[in-house]
């Protein structure tokens, strides 16, 4: 995965119907009072992307990217009913790490896995950190639905890497997702589901 993804990401958006293109043009002027008061200066952001429209089934749209410098933090996409051009909404979004990212300009591995960058292979922490959130809300292993992506998460940690345990990363990971809101699973649990999914 390049720096700036993650497999698993806090999404800062704004969702809503509406009434016309003004409204539309207020809320990404709004958004960019945003990112300024949040330290992104305003002389160094930019708005890019392809005016023609596309369209999946009966939704027809423009998709609009911002960055500040040369990193993309997000867009905004200006959504259309195809039957009834007049039904409009609006869906801005970015993600919390990459606004974190972009504003601080550290390391993305030490930014997202803090002292734990060096311990493992990039995919095996980010698969962690995903497993970490699945587990957490209660979505354990299962052959197929949402408990299979849980079980592609975890099947994708390194076995060596994971030997060592990862209950201490689980832990640290645990951390921060409770930041965002309560899981209900404790961490000791969820570090034992991923040992146990891995037959360590």
């Amino acid at each position: 995965m390049k720096d700036g993804f993650l497999t698993s990401f806090v999404n800062v958006s704004r969702v809503q119907p509406i009434g016309s293109l003004d409204e539309y043009g207020a809320i990404l002027d709004g958004w960019l009072t945003v990112l300024s008061q949040l330290g992104f200066h305003a002389r160094h952001l930019s708005i890019y992307g392809d005016l023609s429209s596309w369209r999946r089934r009966q939704v027809e749209g423009i998709t609009l990217r911002f960055r500040h410098l040369d990193c993309t933090l997000g867009d905004i996409v200006l959504l259309w009913n195809t039957e009834h051009p007049g039904r409009m909404g609006v869906d801005l979004g970015t993600g919390l790490e990459r606004l974190a990212w972009a504003r601080t300009q550290t390391n993305w591995h030490q930014l997202i896995y803090g002292s734990w960058a060096g311990a493992a292979q990039p995919a095996t922490l980010d698969a962690i950190r995903t497993a970490t959130l699945l587990l957490g809300h209660g979505i354990t292993p299962a052959a197929r639905g949402a408990g299979g992506i849980t079980r592609r998460v975890v099947g994708a940690i390194d076995r060596d890497a994971a030997r060592l345990g990862v209950g201490a990363l689980v832990r640290d990971m645990y951390g921060y997702w409770s930041l965002v809101g309560a899981l209900r699973a404790p961490w000791p649990e969820i570090a034992r589901a991923i040992e146990e999914e891995m037959r360590l």
